[in-house]
């Protein structure tokens, strides 16, 4: 039973709208979370369109039939969940609205999901990649060589360190030349977290810092810590993740195994190897629940019987 017998195409877009507004406003979602779920809202769209759905009259089978589609289209069990996901708030905000009065989305059964281990790279290979960007003296070097630091020094999201501004550099009160050794960044669900910066990571800011106007397009003031020259006023994480591509080619690490995401995982693995409390590392990620932060134990006991399999003497075959 709905309130509205019929909708168009125009009526959806200007409830997504409204509905991504909510997701911010409300929710304290992220711009890439909104981003996402715009992409995954358009294709349902799309799908709805092309069999000629009515959004206000949708049933549990049209939902089936169409993460069956998605199954087709060969889409990983976590993308057909986190869409699964979408759409039960899609349509839990079409009945805030009064436009509908059921979830079709409650009677459908979720993908299960495939436990996969995290991609990271070892200590040595992510020491591989710093060295190779403090060994690039142009201005894009001394860029990089901070965005590596600081984000393998702290385990930023790729979101939250591409969109720092200036105001999140701390100054030692006495001494306002100095940089404090943290960073306080704003995560998912708007919480605030300390992220730590050592002694090498705030070396290369510094360095950065001294050159930063270069990087700032001419006749215009920027808050943000990496601005651009591009349509986005700072440094995107897309251009962040081609630029550590190109730095995994050129050290000679496959760019398979690199991404932004994968830094974070390294952090966490590392600092979880080197005696690290689960707790502490669960604070540093700005991770809500733990057992989030607990695959990087999973992580850890693969990586150890890796050692132990391919170095102990009596686990060779013979």
């Amino acid at each position: 039973m709905t309130k509205t017998k019929h909708a168009t195409p125009a009526d959806w877009l200007g409830w997504r709208d409204a509905f991504l507004e909510m997701l911010i406003a409300s929710r304290g979602a992220s711009i890439a979370t909104r981003d996402s779920y715009r992409r995954d809202l358009d294709d349902f769209f799309a799908y709805a369109s092309a069999h000629k759905l009515n959004m206000l009259k949708l049933g549990h089978h049209e939902i089936t039939n169409y993460l069956a589609d998605l199954t087709a289209r060969h889409m990983a069990s976590a993308t057909l969940a986190r869409r699964r996901s979408c759409l039960t708030q899609w349509f839990k905000f079409l009945i805030s609205e009064r436009h509908i009065t059921e979830n079709p989305v409650l009677l459908v059964q979720g993908p299960k999901r495939s436990r996969t281990l995290p991609k990271l790279l070892s200590k040595a290979e992510v020491q591989q990649l710093i060295a190779a960007t403090r060994a690039n003296v142009t201005l894009e070097g001394l860029r990089l060589n901070a965005l590596m630091e600081i984000i393998y020094a702290s385990g930023m999201r790729v979101s939250e360190l591409v969109t720092l501004t200036t105001q999140h550099i701390q100054r030692n009160p006495k001494k306002p030349k100095q940089i404090a050794p943290y960073f306080m960044v704003t995560g998912k669900g708007k919480k605030d977290r300390i992220v730590p910066l050592h002694a090498t990571a705030i070396e290369a800011l510094q360095r950065y810092l001294d050159v930063r106007e270069q990087f700032i397009p001419k006749n215009r003031d920027s808050r943000y810590l990496f601005p651009s020259h591009g349509k986005e006023p700072h440094l995107t994480r897309q251009r962040f993740g081609q630029m550590l591509k190109k730095l995994c080619m050129d050290a000679g690490i496959d760019p398979s195994r690199c991404s932004p995401h994968t830094l974070r995982h390294s952090f966490a693995t590392h600092l979880l190897e080197g005696g690290a409390d689960l707790r502490v590392i669960q604070e540093l990620l700005g991770h809500t629940d733990i057992a989030t932060t607990q695959i990087y134990t999973h992580v850890a006991d693969a990586r150890l019987k890796k050692v132990v399999g391919s170095k102990h003497p009596l686990a060779k075959k013979r």
